[in-house]
């Protein structure tokens, strides 16, 4: 069987027993024109021809020199063609954007709720402060440490005062035992005193404020320190 390329007049011999009666849509190897081809009919019966087909030989030569090419149907094919998948590397580029986002995701959340890690995790405390992320291990701390010296009935009184505060999310019992520590000049202690806070557990994010009196305070004392210290120390 005989197939001539309505486009370009190529031809080509192929197998017609590969063809249904009612035909099939081929494409021209050499130009990629598509066009229906019908089947062989019945010996007798003039195969139909397409109308706008031309009668190639009738009119003009081969279009390549030399005898007709003969090929075998595999270079043709229908005129559906599949949707090409997604490139590897536009799939690898995506992956890693996902990736990239959910990493962000993570350490956004690790920074910000990073005393209720420690508080749940106390080990996590050393890692955050080598990031130079402050975080308090028991999730009690002291905010807005002040002092002031007053006068009381001709006595100087040193008044220390600030805030307890609970920085995580969930109530956590308060220490009972705060250490007021004050040292000279070169930071070596001269003297301390103990007091306890007026509160034993604070909710997630609650405060409560404190304040310690010591009457005739060291003439020497230059610093001054508050911490939380077991009973007793």
């Amino acid at each position: 069987m005989i197939l001539t390329c309505t486009s370009c007049g190529t031809r080509y011999s192929v197998d017609g027993s590969k063809f249904p009666a009612a035909g099939r849509t081929v494409r021209c190897a050499k130009c990629g024109h598509s066009w229906h081809q019908a089947g062989e009919t019945a010996e007798g019966e003039p195969a139909p021809q397409p109308a706008a087909a031309p009668d190639v030989a009738a009119d003009a030569p081969e279009s390549d020199p030399g005898p007709s090419p003969t090929r075998s149907f595999a270079p043709m094919s229908v005129a559906a063609e599949p949707r090409a998948p997604m490139g590897p590397k536009i799939a690898a580029v995506a992956g890693w954007a996902g990736l990239f986002a959910v990493v962000l995701l993570i350490v956004g959340a690790a920074v910000r709720y990073r005393q209720d890690i420690v508080s749940i995790w106390p080990q996590s405390a050393g890692v955050y402060s080598s990031l130079g992320l402050h975080v308090n291990a028991s999730g009690i701390d002291f905010r807005q440490v002040d002092y002031r010296r007053e006068n009381e009935d001709g006595q100087v009184v040193l008044a220390v005062s600030g805030v307890i505060v609970n920085t995580g999310s969930r109530q956590l019992p308060v220490p009972q035992t705060v250490r007021v520590t004050l040292s000279d000049a070169s930071s070596h202690e001269i003297y301390h005193w103990s007091f306890k806070p007026n509160t034993t557990v604070l909710a997630g994010g609650q405060s409560v404020p404190f304040v310690t009196r010591l009457a005739s305070p060291p003439a020497a004392a230059r610093h001054l320190e508050v911490r939380f210290a077991k009973d007793g120390s």
